[in-house]
């Protein structure tokens, strides 16, 4: 298939800056005038896109490299005929274009040699540098594993540790299998449609990750040619179809250009074309399309703030979407992705998606990681551990997948947990108590953050708080979330199996099981068995310290709400001459009054002794019961009756009635009760009665 054939936005010519367009890098632009096994010009058309975005390069490595490529893969030919050295020069060429450094460069003219010809590692680090030969050997490494649907759990393991000590290895990577795939009508259909799943189930989720959004989406139309042949070519006629309604953006891009600079904001606006999956999936979306659909708007400017300044004047002169907006300056993307996001209507009624960024943040929306250049500068007098690099442009999913995949001995385990993560296409970012961020896939639970923050302690999580207020392990995340985890002091609690249906990382899933396999003996243990255990009552003896200006009245504390002194009291006279005492906020003495029941005035007396009923809301976790009951021992407190209720969702309510020597210890008592490892809530009842 030819590269024109990929290409929807063939329909409209952009105004301004290009867009790298990968598409047009095909064969003859390797080849030149030269004939078939003569390219002594070829490395030229290198040089000068690796000069576009490096004018200081120095080219000497690169057309050394070349010579060494040229002449190790000379009379060695591709499936489709052509010299060898068109595979090395185009892999080269896409990076080029992207704006990678000279050492990407120079490693991906050689990625090939050490596994197809006779150059060795020790020759490329003697004749490049340790550097070179650091990303050749990685590159090499890859290959070097048959992509057969068995072998592919290993290889891809091998390119995820690969990728993890340098990305640039990816990077290389992707060019490679982009260039591959635009060559893949030389084979076979069936070997055709398993190159084309293995790249859409696995390289295209990575180039998206790494942020390469110009390679993700060439592969992303070269794999739906080969997969979906037919929803191909429909997307390709309705693309032609509507060729001649592209004229909606070209009059909101002018009347854009018109308004910014009237405000005095300098800023180029283009119109960026939808690719083919693009096209297709808003089709499917939207049905039938409308001419500002094949394509959105672009705004270009040079610092931050005037992108701000750019959104202000296009929300005040048209009319936005506002469910359309979304600030990716303010918060990135997990991928480096940093642009804001709108949608607006022209008088006409037209509308368009707006893209505004800075032309740094299109460089990076383009190229990611690649864009970036070299991150790995050593620090002199140290020297890095063998085989380890510290890269501080690693997002923090790769971080995590490594992490996971070396508790992963089983390839098979492996593949399918790289294939359900790299599933999610969105991840969200939340704030730890400490004011850390944890990124995480969008759908994540409380679970997947303890084991994110905490590794394997976080087997000993108990609940958490979301946005300062107390929530269950399984509660799901959104993007700004504040958690703070809360962790027992046992060492020796686990997780519970349940644990598994709210885990949604491979990490937290992977530890999990782990747990559960080597305690066989079952879930952990909570803090209260599941059974309830019968209440221990005594008498409610009358109130003494409670007193009312009614002769022979008896004075009876209202069980709903437990008053004790110095609580502002009323009462309610009831049958057989009792008075029973509420505090004043008692969701029963509103009640009452509602039903025109006359209050009795209730004062407290000298006695000091009091009885109330407190209810401790906690995470389970063992011995949590005999904590609780030592720290109400501890403050001289007597339980006259304690209840607890069988777990739900790891939570546990424990119901005490107490009998306190003095009302004044109240406050210590409850602070002693909070205190209590698991307990986050100490209250007095507050239940409603039926009657006062």
């Amino acid at each position: 298939m030819s590269a024109e054939a990929t290409n929807p936005g063939a329909h409209s010519r952009r105004r301004g800056r290009p867009r790298i367009d990968l598409r047009r890098l095909g064969r003859a632009a390797l080849l030149g005038p030269a004939a078939r096994d003569r390219l002594p010009d070829a490395i030229g058309h290198v040089a000068d896109a690796h000069r576009a975005h490096h004018p200081d390069a120095d080219l000497a490595i690169l057309h050394k490299a070349y010579v060494l490529a040229e002449s190790s893969h000379r009379g060695q030919f591709r499936k489709s005929g052509e010299p060898y050295i068109t595979h090395p020069l185009a892999v080269t060429l896409i990076l080029a274009e992207l704006g990678a450094e000279t050492t990407t460069l120079t490693a991906s003219l050689l990625h090939d040699t050490v596994e197809d010809t006779e150059v060795t590692l020790d020759q490329v680090r003697t004749e490049f540098g340790a550097e070179v030969c650091y990303l050749v050997d990685g590159v090499t490494k890859l290959e070097k594993v048959d992509y057969g649907a068995a072998a592919e759990p290993e290889t891809f393991r091998k390119m995820l540790v690969a990728t993890g000590n340098d990305v640039r290895v990816m990077s290389i990577k992707l060019a490679d299998r982009l260039h591959n795939m635009r060559t893949l009508g030389v084979m076979r259909p069936e070997k055709q449609a398993r190159i084309a799943k293995v790249t859409r189930d696995v390289l295209i989720p990575l180039a998206e990750r790494l942020g390469v959004q110009a390679l993700k989406t060439e592969l992303e139309d070269l794999v739906f040619a080969i997969l979906h042949p037919e929803e191909y070519e429909r997307t390709r006629a309705l693309i032609a179809d509507n060729s001649s309604a592209s004229g909606a953006l070209d009059a909101m891009a002018e009347s854009f250009r018109s308004v910014l600079r009237d405000a005095g904001i300098a800023a180029e606006v283009l119109i960026r074309p939808r690719h083919f999956v693009s096209v297709h999936r808003i089709s499917l979306k939207r049905g039938e399309l409308r001419g500002t659909d094949l394509g959105r708007l672009l705004v270009l400017v040079g610092e931050d703030a005037d992108c701000y300044g750019v959104l202000g004047e296009l929300h005040t002169c048209f009319t936005p979407v506002i469910s359309e907006f979304k600030d990716f300056i303010a918060a990135p993307k997990f991928n480096l992705y940093q642009s804001l996001h709108t949608a607006v209507a022209g008088p006409g009624g037209a509308v368009a998606e707006v893209l505004i960024r800075t032309h740094q943040m299109h460089k990076v929306a383009e190229a990611g990681v690649i864009a970036l250049g070299n991150p790995y500068v050593p620090v002199e007098g140290t020297e890095p551990a063998d085989g380890e690099r510290a890269d501080p442009t690693r997002p923090g999913w790769l971080s995590r997948l490594l992490d996971w995949q070396q508790s992963t001995p089983d390839p098979d385990t492996f593949w399918t947990s790289l294939r359900a993560d790299l599933a999610q296409d969105r991840e969200i970012t939340v704030f730890r108590a400490d004011g850390g961020m944890l990124g995480l896939p969008a759908g994540a639970s409380c679970v997947d953050a303890a084991y994110a923050q905490y590794g394997e302690e976080a087997h000993a999580c108990i609940g958490a708080r979301v946005n300062g207020r107390l929530a269950t392990l399984s509660t799901v995340l959104s993007d700004g979330d504040t958690v703070h985890l809360l962790l027992a002091q046992d060492a020796a609690s686990g997780p519970s199996p349940d644990w598994l249906d709210h885990a949604r990382t491979p990490g937290a899933r992977i530890a999990i099981t782990t747990w559960l396999a080597e305690h066989p003996e079952g879930a952990k243990v909570q803090a209260a068995a599941p059974r309830r255990p019968a209440p221990v009552t005594a008498d409610r003896p009358a109130a003494a310290n409670a007193v009312v200006d009614l002769p022979d009245a008896t004075v009876r504390l209202a069980g709903c709400c437990t008053p004790v002194p110095p609580d502002a009291v009323t009462g309610f006279a009831v049958r057989g001459g009792t008075v029973t005492v509420h505090r004043e906020k008692c969701p029963a003495v509103a009640r009452m009054k509602s039903l025109d029941r006359e209050p009795v005035p209730v004062r407290w007396g000298d006695a000091a002794e009091c009885r109330v009923t407190l209810v401790a809301e906690s995470f389970g976790r063992p011995r949590l019961l005999a904590d609780l009951t030592e720290a109400i021992a501890t403050e001289g407190a007597a339980i006259v009756s304690a209840t607890v209720e069988p777990p739900s969702q790891q939570r546990v309510r424990h119901t005490y009635t107490l009998q306190l020597p003095d009302a004044a210890g109240l406050p210590a008592l409850m602070r002693a009760m909070r205190d209590v490892p698991g307990v986050y809530d100490v209250s007095r009842t507050q239940h409603p009665a039926a009657t006062a």
